[in-house]
């Protein structure tokens, strides 16, 4: 079974200190290495979350020892609060949010997540629901769709790439992931080419777009600081600016006062060493942010 390895695993667990407590929620399980290392550590219970059904029966086979130990659910995390109503839990002692998407989910054949084959325009998270990049494409107007190139993909030629794609999809050239990598590249100039793929950051945007990954993270983070205990901290992982900037002011307005008082414990974010990141490149533009309640 191959299963994802989860980034800055160490430093998480470390700053999560779960030794001797009660529940932790982690809410982005995916195939549960995080709360594996949780629950070695010495949590006494995990529930973990996750949008995408399709993982959690990976992570149950990596938790099976752990069984009366752990919860799985499929549910987006931003539900975090009706799932620990449902509970009966009122506060937890950590919880964990990596915003990354693991091996298996961006390698799975058929997810559209890939510009390395010809894939399915898919590319949800949870295929259970909401509309695919095909459905969202068939529509998108080439201002609209630049935008969202544009500000979830911080991509300079958002706007010739956009023409590209809707000239692409008005000519029926447009029916996989390989084709629309191939209108991409076409559209980024061989001088002005990044060392990454050219179709890397359009296909961050599309992602984005499709997931809704960055609406209510602010609200998120904010009703587990309610829900933690004193002393209880919340880690977050982000992978590109567009997150850990959410993240980074959202914790900085925490620290600023409320109902509850909480201190960021990370003043810069704790990055991947040199071996994490030759062993797992995609650990690289890994960032975790930790804040703690405090009163």
């Amino acid at each position: 079974m191959i299963l994802h390895e989860p980034v800055l695993l160490g430093e998480t667990v470390e700053q999560l200190a779960p030794a001797g407590r009660g529940v932790f929620v982690d809410c982005t399980v995916g195939t549960g290495g995080h709360t594996e290392a949780l629950l070695e550590a010495g949590a006494t219970r995990v529930l973990g979350l996750d949008r995408d059904a399709e993982v959690l029966p990976l992570a149950r086979q990596r938790l099976a020892v752990w069984k009366d130990r752990v919860e799985l659910v499929h549910a987006d995390y931003r539900r975090l609060d009706q799932v620990l109503d449902r509970r009966g839990i009122e506060q937890i002692d950590g919880a964990l949010a990596d915003l990354g998407h693991s091996s298996v989910q961006l390698d799975a054949e058929g997810r559209g997540f890939s510009f390395r084959r010809a894939d399915p325009l898919d590319m949800r998270m949870d295929r259970s629901q909401g509309r695919t990049l095909a459905e969202l494409l068939d529509e998108v107007t080439p201002a609209t769709l630049a935008d969202v190139i544009f500000e979830y993909g911080e991509e300079r030629r958002s706007r010739r790439i956009a023409r590209g794609i809707v000239w692409a999809r008005d000519r029926g050239g447009l029916a996989t992931t390989a084709d629309l990598a191939a209108v991409v590249s076409r559209s980024v100039p061989v001088r002005s080419r990044p060392r990454i793929h050219p179709a890397t950051r359009t296909f961050q945007a599309l992602r984005i777009w499709v997931n809704q990954e960055l609406d209510g993270l602010d609200t998120f983070l904010r009703m587990v600081a309610r829900r933690l205990t004193v002393g209880a901290r919340l880690a977050v992982i982000s992978f590109h600016s567009l997150e850990d900037r959410i993240v980074k002011y959202t914790f900085r307005e925490l620290e600023r006062g409320g109902e509850r008082a909480m201190h960021a414990l990370t003043r810069k974010p704790i990055r991947p060493g040199r071996d994490e990141v030759a062993h797992n490149p995609r650990a690289r533009s890994a960032k975790l942010r930790v804040t703690e309640r405090t009163s």
